[in-house]
């Protein structure tokens, strides 16, 4: 029976999404063609082997429209016989292209793939796929949300207000992140899946001397008078400091068979084991990572105790306490080298990002199973297992 592992993850730095940010004068499709020249150099297999490149982009539009996934693999100076789409499921984008790469090469579809992801946050700002005045649910969402559906930050409030998470609690779990992401560049742990860019080498949004002392110096960054009428549950606790930031970055990973990688001389970094993806409520939005931890773990024939490793995407501090409260996981071994709350959260690229920092920790850890989930807007999730080899 045929597998699929992973040979090559590698990343950008994640640059602030802001003019001055430190990625910001790279254009997305470079940022992505960076990474896929970094897989194909680090791995030497021949890109013409290609079958497909599948990516991951949130906003497609402007400088991240016309299938930026294809215009990537031309400027990488792969053949132009390489093909390439570009898929959308949110901030689960390039996950899910990591699922669709792994499901074609588990049926025989593919023998050699990439899945990728690139955002742009700075030129191409969130919400620039809906112009003003345009309604993006249509009318039959309207009629079967008649109060209406909300923004993530007011969703992320719902949550911590329905799960009594309080905002010291978001505040210590934020400053964590920081803490572990700055000890695992100061160890090391980043090295070997970074590749540097224009002379960045370290992601931008990691803040070492954070603390809570100055976390709870930050006001509410979605409080709203009309939502607060609307939801009195809610204590508008979501902060700049307990939120993921809005980043560049870009990532990639090189998926084949076994059978394939050793033909090719490839060593396997991990096996893709499970995939689940599910729906949930989409106004609270967020919470599907926890149906979805569940359904990959019994699809699985696993356990929650099985897992060595969880990389649990830091949208919110809320989202991922409140999947702890859930499923019961130890924190110790959630985001072991830091979140997104730290290290950033570029959309597009933030699955492939999650896949290829837990590939790495894998090996560095001795892990044998390791689970990734993503809640993603419009209540959405995804997650999976990846197995040692």
């Amino acid at each position: 029976m045929r597998d699929a592992v992973v040979v090559e993850a590698v990343r950008t730095p994640i640059g602030r999404g802001r003019p001055n940010g430190s990625l910001a004068h790279v254009h997305p499709v470079e940022l992505l063609a960076h990474t896929l020249r970094t897989l194909v150099e680090r791995s030497g297999v021949d890109p013409a082997l290609i079958d497909d490149v599948i990516g991951g982009t949130v906003d497609q539009v402007g400088e991240q429209a016309m299938n930026t996934t294809r215009y990537a693999v031309l400027s990488a100076g792969f053949p132009d016989t390489v093909p390439a789409t570009t898929v959308d499921r949110q901030c689960g984008s390039s996950q899910q292209a990591v699922h669709f790469a792994a499901q074609g090469v588990l049926s025989g579809a593919y023998d050699l793939v990439v899945a990728c992801g690139v955002e742009s946050m700075s030129r191409v700002p969130m919400w620039s796929n809906v112009p003003p005045g345009k309604d993006p649910f249509g009318p039959g969402v309207a009629a079967r949300y008649p109060e209406g559906l909300v923004p993530q930050g007011i969703s992320a409030e719902l949550i911590a207000a329905k799960w009594s998470i309080g905002r010291e609690q978001m505040d210590t779990f934020a400053v964590g992140s920081h803490h572990k992401a700055a000890a695992a560049w100061d160890a090391g742990r980043f090295d070997a899946e970074v590749a540097a860019l224009d002379g960045v080498t370290r992601d931008e949004c990691v803040r070492p001397g954070s603390t809570t002392e100055i976390l709870a110096g930050l006001r509410p960054a979605y409080h709203d008078p009309a939502f607060a009428e609307r939801f009195p549950q809610i204590e508008w606790n979501i902060t700049a400091g307990n939120a993921s930031p809005i980043n560049d970055g870009a990532s990639a990973v090189l998926i084949t068979s076994s059978e394939t990688a050793a033909r090719l001389g490839l060593t396997p970094l991990a096996r893709l084991h499970s995939f689940a993806v599910t729906g949930s409520d989409p106004l609270l939005m967020l919470t599907g990572v926890v149906p979805a931890t569940e359904k990959v773990l019994r699809g699985a024939g696993l356990t929650l105790d099985d897992i060595d490793l969880f990389e649990v995407n830091e949208a919110f501090a809320s989202v991922v306490l409140t999947w702890q409260q859930e499923t019961g996981a130890d924190l110790a071994k959630v985001n072991v080298n830091g979140g997104a709350i730290a290290l950033g959260h570029p959309l597009g690229a933030s699955g492939t990002r999650l896949t290829t920092t837990l590939v790495h920790a894998m090996r560095q850890r001795g892990a044998r199973y390791a689970l990734q989930t993503m809640c993603e807007a419009g209540g959405l999730a995804n997650a999976m297992i990846l197995e040692s080899v």
